[in-house]
């Protein structure tokens, strides 16, 4: 069984989002990734399936795969390893639990989850520092993840921030308005008096307004200026698929900008992100699982996972096993 697929991650299209991703080689080395969503609660869905913790496998699973897809985007690395703290059971009243006779799990309204990277090969530059600190292990020289969401932040100034911090330079996209402030930090020359914080004058700043498409896309003026609640990031997705179909039918490959495996990969680091929650109460060792996600060779297996997903046993990917854990096990291993 074949098919060609393109994994819906919208939030990678995002104008502000897309022009930080467009300028991360000008801040240099990225140690620190930053996403913050601050927000209204859920909206009424269908049935209120986005409530429902059996059928979305719960906030950080169902909502926050995106951001974890950014996390991956941005850094361009893999989720070594995280730990989680989170608000369960606040909007009980505003989701109409207290209603229901069912007594049903609550899911999670508001959470912080931290996070550390590697590179996709597995390994981490040794040699990157001329000198070996003691205690200064090149773990702690990696890439850091923070995740912020709260879903009772209800008119927020900015609803969503994603903030990169680079060796020499930090950039930080705000929505809804659709900018990016772009800084390069001062050098030698320009800070000279290390006894004074930096003269502002020697910060370089950029602001970028996304909210005029042609300044992050050429075809801004091919596709629907709508605002839409993604910002126009739907059509621009659309945009991309299309033309990659319109390619496989001329006989060319079908290439994904966001794979299969890039989906089951955020999903992944949500279910771990839920896995590691440390202020988890006990009966939620009990409570019921969701479905789980499958390594590497999903894809492969698309015909039987949809047959029966719940069933499905395959070999996690290496590169689990390079970066020191097993998805599928309680404990991380020893790097």
């Amino acid at each position: 069984f074949e098919a060609n697929i393109w994994v819906a991650m919208e939030y990678r299209y995002i104008p502000a989002i897309q022009k930080l991703h467009q300028l991360l080689p000008t801040i240099g080395e990225i140690k620190n990734v930053t996403i913050r969503e601050n927000r209204f609660p859920f909206l009424t869905k269908i049935d209120e399936w986005n409530k429902d913790f059996e059928k979305t496998g719960d906030t950080l699973v169902e909502k926050c795969c995106h951001f974890f897809d950014l996390f991956r985007f941005i850094s361009g690395q893999e989720m070594r390893s995280c730990t989680s703290k989170v608000h369960r059971g606040l909007l009980d009243e505003h989701y109409g639990y207290d209603r229901r006779e069912d007594n049903p799990f609550p899911i999670i309204d508001s959470a912080y989850v931290l996070l550390d990277f590697l590179p996709r090969n597995g390994s981490v530059n040794q040699n990157r520092c001329s000198r070996n600190y003691v205690g200064a292990t090149p773990l702690q020289q990696s890439t850091l993840g923070c995740l912020e969401l709260c879903m009772f932040a209800d008119g927020s100034r900015h609803q969503e921030e994603i903030i990169v911090t680079g060796m020499r330079g930090r950039l930080e996209a705000y929505l809804p308005e659709n900018k990016v402030f772009h800084y390069t930090r001062p050098n030698a020359n320009d800070w000279v008096d290390r006894s004074l914080p930096p003269p502002r004058s020697s910060i370089k700043e950029e602001v970028i307004d996304c909210s005029n498409l042609s300044n992050v896309y050429s075809f801004a003026d091919e596709i629907p200026q709508h605002a839409g609640h993604h910002y126009c990031s739907t059509a621009i997705e659309w945009k991309y698929l299309i033309e990659q179909v319109e390619n496989w039918q001329k006989g060319d490959e079908f290439v994904p900008q966001v794979s299969l495996e890039d989906g089951i990969a955020a999903v992944e680091m949500g279910m771990k992100a839920q896995a590691n929650i440390s202020n988890k109460a006990q009966v939620e060792e009990k409570c019921p699982k969701p479905l789980v996600a499958f390594s590497t060779k999903s894809s492969e297996h698309l015909l039987n996972l949809a047959i029966d997903v719940a069933k499905i046993s395959i070999t996690p990917k290496q590169s689990e096993v390079d970066f020191g854990y097993n998805l599928y096990e309680e404990e991380e291993k020893g790097l």
